[in-house]
């Protein structure tokens, strides 16, 4: 398999499956997400569609709950990933978890990650519940 060749048959099959999966689970906004990239870098937008959700998001062992909360924390410790928390709290929620739940694993996240990046993160989550609460009044 060439890894540069993203427009191979394989390489688009691979994709197309990502984009699927992207858009069970976060519909439009992942999908903004790799539509920024295509005038600056499109193969970074094909590995974000093709092995992000194709090849990993989309393995059997966790379901779509699980990978959010492990990702919300992940996203928490890394820090500076308040861009990508927020599309990741928006899907969170598209699978199925309560706001409870998100704000429970971002305060959970305090401990390993510190109050700091905890903080942040419910910044973030305060901004998308504001964003979904603006959405069903329109």
């Amino acid at each position: 398999m060439i890894q540069y060749d993203i427009d191979s048959p394989e390489n688009l099959a691979r994709r197309e499956h990502g984009l699927e999966v992207l858009s069970r689970i976060d519909s439009h906004q992942g999908e903004a997400v790799i539509d920024s990239l295509a005038d600056i870098n499109p193969a970074l937008g094909h590995h974000v569609a093709a092995f992000a959700f194709g090849d990993m998001y989309d393995r059997p062992g966790l379901d779509s709950r699980s990978r959010q909360l492990v990702t919300l924390g992940v996203l928490t410790a890394l820090g500076g990933c308040e861009p990508q928390l927020k599309v990741h709290i928006g899907a969170a929620l598209n699978v199925g978890l309560s706001r409870e739940e998100i704000t429970e694993a971002l305060m959970h996240s305090a401990v390993y990650a510190g109050f700091p990046r905890a903080l942040n993160a419910t910044f973030a989550a305060r901004e998308v519940f504001a964003d979904r609460d603006a959405e069903e009044t329109v």
